[in-house]
């Protein structure tokens, strides 16, 4: 079946493009260009929620900027619509559609580390493991994902919250600099000098003004080992664990950046049979400071009820970070919801407690984490983020294997998300947003007083929506 017979227009109705259109194209580009039929086309659309299931027209699979300008311009002149993937950890599934032209940069995954100016310079396929291997070298870090499988690039546009967020702020708020293909296929420089306002937009509005091909950090001294706890209960204790977890975090230094969560034991190295499938509290932080330090500012959270297990130390900043890797593996199925707080007041507590005990399959995550800190401290307007006040991230991360469960688990999931946010008020994470289907409203709920500057400046870089399977900022 060739392109003509499934490609979908921005409208989503059917488009022919012509041989000859389609194949000087192809010609154009040095990477890969895969269509359906194609041996590695399979493998190629799949992404790391086994929830996704789509089949794009044709796949470009870009080896540099170049590629992805002119992937960019052919989507424009046709009209196809568009996705972009980046290192493919993408839960929501906004990478890929059917019929649509999906422009694949997991190739794209080069690393370039300044230990001088401690800048690090990163193409858009990289993952955050990649990223910390080169960094490390130098004894240097920057914000970034909790499961180091996870990509840069969609981590980062949406905001990216991670194990040294209250210390040096969220992944999106140290992006100083960025190479962006727009959607006309010019390639423009983002900075505090060159298109400012472009940079603002990319530092937590999403894939919404164009494609960046090369991402600039700032880093930070921190390793090559850290202190980090990670201490296992009894779900018996969860509302004690959780005041005590409350009451130490909300007093605690910068440099402790503390999580909650209850879920039920995975089958991992080292998992007795018979514990497999428990519920637990599991309590995870990272201390960004001298790691003899940490480890006494890090007791308390051990110390909450009586453990299960606890496998808390000193231990190289990498290995920290690729930690939970093997439980989090590609091909389940996944559905997350989350809600930005303002406080864990007793509404707040009252609802953990109800999901923690409710969670309907044992791989369900309930997640609450600290804020606060650094995140705090950047005014609401000087980054398109928004929710900079929030004090906590609730996460409700379903998770389950049998197809026959989905329609019922995502319902259990959209409800139980409705019902907190309407009863808090809460704003939201759009790293954690569902399907995204609910397209206008998280918007709203996550750029909040910043929404209107989102508008205005989609109006200027992409007036006519080409990038528009994200949260979309409409123009």
């Amino acid at each position: 079946m060739s392109i003509a017979e499934r490609a979908i227009s921005i409208n989503g109705e059917q488009i022919v493009i012509e041989d000859e259109a389609l194949e000087t194209f192809i010609a154009s580009i040095r990477g890969q260009v895969i269509r359906p039929g194609d041996a590695t086309y399979d493998e190629t659309r799949k992404l790391w929620n086994g929830m996704i299931d789509k089949h794009p027209a044709l796949i470009v699979r870009a080896t540099g900027t170049a590629d992805v300008a002119a992937t960019v311009r052919f989507a424009r002149d046709h009209q196809i619509l568009l996705t972009v993937r980046g290192n493919g950890h993408n839960v929501a599934g906004n990478a890929i559609a059917d019929g649509a032209l999906m422009l694949d940069l997991s190739a794209m995954r080069a690393v370039q580390v300044d230990p001088v100016a401690r800048i690090a310079r990163v193409q858009p396929g990289a993952n955050w493991g990649d990223l910390d291997h080169e960094t490390q070298v130098h004894g240097l870090v920057t914000p970034g994902g909790q499961v180091s499988t996870t990509g840069i690039a969609g981590f980062t546009l949406a905001g990216g919250m991670g194990y040294i967020r209250r210390k040096y702020g969220l992944a999106c708020d140290n992006l100083i600099g960025a190479e962006v293909v727009l959607a006309d296929g010019s390639v423009v420089r983002a900075s505090e000098t060159e298109n400012p306002d472009l940079l603002w937009g990319l530092q937590g509005g999403g894939g919404n003004f164009g494609v960046v091909t090369s991402f600039e950090y700032r880093l930070f001294p921190l390793g090559p080992e850290v202190a980090f706890v990670s201490t296992i209960y009894s779900l018996q204790d969860v509302e004690q664990i959780l005041r005590g977890w409350r009451a130490y975090s909300e007093q605690a230094p910068d440099e402790v950046t503390p999580d909650f969560y209850v879920w039920g034991m995975p089958a991992a190295p080292g998992v007795p049979e018979e514990m497999v499938g428990m519920p637990i509290v599991f309590i995870a932080g990272m201390y960004a400071g001298p790691a003899d330090e940490g480890e006494r500012m890090l007791r308390p959270l051990r110390e909450l009820a009586t453990p299960i297990a606890d496998e808390s130390g000193i231990a190289p900043y990498t290995m920290v970070q690729s930690k939970a890797d093997p439980l989090f593996p590609n091909g389940l199925l996944n559905y997350w919801k989350s809600v930005t707080l303002a406080s864990l007041d007793a509404t707040g507590i009252e609802a953990v407690l109800r999901v923690a005990h409710e969670r309907p399959t044992p791989q369900t995550l309930i997640a609450l984490r600290y804020l606060g800190g650094a995140i705090s401290r950047v005014h609401e307007d000087a980054t398109a983020y928004g929710n900079r006040s929030a004090l906590y991230n609730l996460s409700i991360d379903t998770t389950w294997t049998n197809p026959f469960q989905s329609e019922e688990l995502i319902g259990w999931t959209r409800q139980v998300w409705s019902e907190i946010q309407e009863a808090t008020g809460a704003g939201v994470y759009l790293n954690f947003a569902g399907f995204a289907e609910e397209n206008s409203k998280l918007a709203e709920l996550a750029y909040r007083s910043n929404h209107d500057r989102l508008v205005a400046l989609k109006r200027k870089f992409d007036p006519t929506n080409l990038f528009r399977t994200n949260v979309n900022i409409k123009p």
